[in-house]
This record gives structure tokens, sequence and C-alpha cells, in this order.
């Protein structure tokens, strides 16, 4: 990032300068947190307000404006992950994938009952990506921090209400305004994604298949599903008297 930001800056106070010899200086320090811990990366930059030049000659150029730089440096930053990151169309999706991960890993979580713990406290245990590490949360404390990181109470999320003034707002359930042929769509896709299957994708022939209709009447599905051998009806039970059968059996004695 900081090699990103030295190009962009260089080559903005180099053009302000009337000399070909012209060299501009900064130190560039690289931070990756914010106010509480969170992960915030950005730069600390302390610059020439103009180029040096000749035999230790000095010409003070215009003040960079930060908004100028923006576009530039983005570009300088999409272009450093392009020539480090993947090449291969596998690679690059692997990436994005990664991007858009889940905060947690639901399979590294464990829930522990009140009733199985010494204390009477749920726990959850998560362990770490080496799959040797773990530590264990109250299960309170747990769901506060996903709250708090990453959800209602995060720094991003209350930024945005601030942003839009609606942070004294109290949040409520609102309808959506998708259609549900667009929700359709979405769950196939988002289980295609978790699951990397196609539900929508015929098993026989490889064909894209369509919604018909959803069945839900459960006799009208034992039916299907017995047509289809995928089910089997439950051998008949026989229950016998003994008593009466010991009863019968004594007075023909």
């Amino acid at each position: 990032m900081s090699q990103c930001a030295w190009t962009v800056l260089s080559g903005h106070l180099k053009q302000g300068a009337a000399f070909d010899d012209a060299v501009p200086g900064a130190v560039i320090a690289v931070q990756t947190f914010g106010d509480f811990q969170n992960f915030n990366p950005h730069l600390h930059i302390i610059a020439t307000d103009g180029c040096f030049y000749g035999n230790g000659g000095f010409a003070v150029g215009p003040r960079p404006n930060p908004s100028d730089l923006e576009t530039a440096f983005r570009l300088e930053v999409l272009k450093m992950l392009k020539n480090e990151g993947p090449s291969d169309q596998e690679g690059i999706e692997r990436s994005a994938q990664y991007i858009i991960r889940a905060p947690i890993s639901q399979e590294r979580m464990t829930y522990i009952p009140a009733a199985q713990t010494k204390d009477g406290v749920a726990k959850v245990v998560y362990t770490a990506k080496d799959g040797r590490t773990s530590r264990t949360f109250a299960a309170l404390d747990w769901l506060a921090q996903l709250v708090r990181y990453y959800g209602y109470c995060s720094n991003k999320s209350r930024g945005l209400r601030k942003k839009s003034a609606a942070d004294d707002q109290i949040p409520a359930l609102v309808e959506s305004g998708i259609s549900r042929t667009e929700f359709r769509k979405n769950w196939a896709r988002l289980i295609q994604k978790v699951y990397h299957a196609d539900p929508l994708l015929c098993s026989k022939c490889n064909g894209s298949m369509r919604i018909v209709s959803f069945i839900e009447s459960p006799e009208t599905i034992k039916k299907i599903l017995l047509h289809l051998d995928l089910i089997m009806e439950p051998a008949p039970v026989l229950f016998l008297d003994v008593a009466n059968s010991a009863l019968s059996c004594a007075s023909h004695m």
C-alpha cells in the first residue's frame, strides 16, 4: 500500500515541478487499526511540499488535494493485487469467495448447553484455523461479540446509520421489496454458493430444472415417494393377546 501511495504522490508532485530531475520526498507508515482496535488499514504520510532538483535546490509545488489522488491510488492498489494475485479463473473465484466469507465458521463452532457445563452457563467453543487452538466463550458473550463486531452494533453499521441520520431510530422489520420470482432465484444461487451444488440441475441429464409447484400435503408426498420407491411401507405390527391364548389353551386341557 505504501508503494502504491508513493507512486501516485510522487507522480503528482513531479508534474508540478519545472525540472526534469525533480525528486520529491515522503515518509509513509502503514497502520491497520482504528479507534476501537478494529481492522482499519490506512496510511500516515509526511511528504515534501515540492521537489528537490539539481545540486540541492528545492522548488515548492502545489499542495496535493487528497480527493484528486483517490482514483489513481485505487487503480494502483488494484494493479498491485492483480500482479500479485492468482491469474487463473479458479484462483480468482477462490479469492472472491474468501472476500465474501462469513466472519465465523459454523464447522469450527461447538455449542455446549447449560445442562452439560459445571457452572450451569451455556458455552461456545470456537476452534482456530490450525485445528489445535480453541477458545471457550460464554454463549451470551459470544453472541454479544458477533453483534458488536459484525452485527447491528458494529462500527460499519453504526457509521452507516449515523451518515443517514438514522442512528437513533428503533430497528424494526420491514416488508421486502423483492418479488417472489427473485426470491426463488436467490435461494438456488445461495445454495450453490455455499454447498457448491446446483439444486436446479438434473442429476440424470444435467439439464436445468424449474419449480412447477410446492407440495405440502403429507399424504400426497407419501404417495409420490412410495411410487418412486424412495420409502417403504412399514410392516404391520402383530399384537398377541398372550393372556387370552393361555386361558383358551387351559380350557382345552
